[in-house]
């Protein structure tokens, strides 16, 4: 039987999601935990792999169970053999036909930007930090150049594994509240590290470096190097896939990134 799980999980202990030899990840964990319900190994696959210190609201991962289990089994059975920092939210059966990569059309993250004079301390590796002020107005005119069909070539690690640096950017915004800036992005996708360095850009325009417009530049010239260095992992939450209806999968009603900045 395959099943898809919900996880949510706190970036800053681990190395990735992604599996390494010498372990410290977030699948590894989450992967020895299941095995351990299972009495039997477990491969998992998830939507969206996120870097060392990024966090995830909602992972989305599925994996063929070797034996059947009682959906409570994957929750909260696996929940009591995983590290600090990461929890199933959710467990439900899918179709063999379901992948939590493939089927998603889209994937969402949220940038939280602390902007005062002082380093966080509460706060600390849950958010990024940028002591100098910041136009909000400003940054709200670049993230407005950001929707439609663009080559992000500009905002792309070299390192970057895609095919082809051509994203549907769906949604881009940020507000304030309070010494917190919010940044959303919605897309088909998204490269490696390409949220970072977008708010890294939009940071640049907010304390006054380039005008908005530097972003239709940044996307025209499609130079890595032209664009403004890649911002922390601290302060990069994925929020989560975006699948058709058909598939049924929850969506979480306690995201703590809605209620607590609204």
């Amino acid at each position: 039987m395959r099943v898809a799980l919900g996880v949510e999980y706190f970036g800053a202990p681990f190395h990735g999601w992604q599996s390494q030899a010498g372990g410290g990840t977030v699948q590894d964990a989450l992967e020895a935990a299941l095995a351990t319900i299972a009495g039997s190994p477990v491969a998992t696959l998830c939507a969206g792999r996120t870097d060392a210190g990024v966090h995830a609201t909602q992972q989305v991962v599925h994996f063929d169970a070797p034996v059947e289990r009682p959906l409570s089994a994957w929750v909260r059975g696996v929940n009591t053999h995983l590290p600090a920092g990461v929890a199933v939210r959710w467990a439900q059966p899918v179709s063999d036909e379901f992948h939590a990569r493939f089927s998603a059309h889209g994937r969402r993250y949220r940038y939280l930007l602390l902007n005062r004079p002082q380093r966080p301390g509460l706060w600390q590796g849950r958010v990024g930090w940028f002591h100098l002020p910041l136009d909000l107005a400003a940054m709200q005119d670049a993230c407005g150049r950001l929707p439609g069909e663009h080559d992000f070539s500009a905002f792309r690690a070299a390192q970057c594994q895609a095919k082809s640096p051509v994203k549907l950017m769906t949604g881009a915004s940020v507000r304030q509240q309070g010494a917190m800036f919010v940044f959303d992005f919605a897309a088909s996708a998204f490269l490696h590290h390409m949220v970072r360095n977008l708010v890294g850009a939009l940071v640049h325009v907010g304390k006054g470096a380039q005008p908005p417009a530097w972003i239709d530049e940044l996307l025209q010239q499609r130079d890595r190097t032209r664009a403004a260095p890649t911002f922390s992992p601290d302060g990069l939450y994925f929020r989560g896939p975006v699948y058709a209806p058909e598939w049924g999968l929850p969506e979480p009603t306690d995201d703590f990134l809605d209620g607590l900045l609204t």
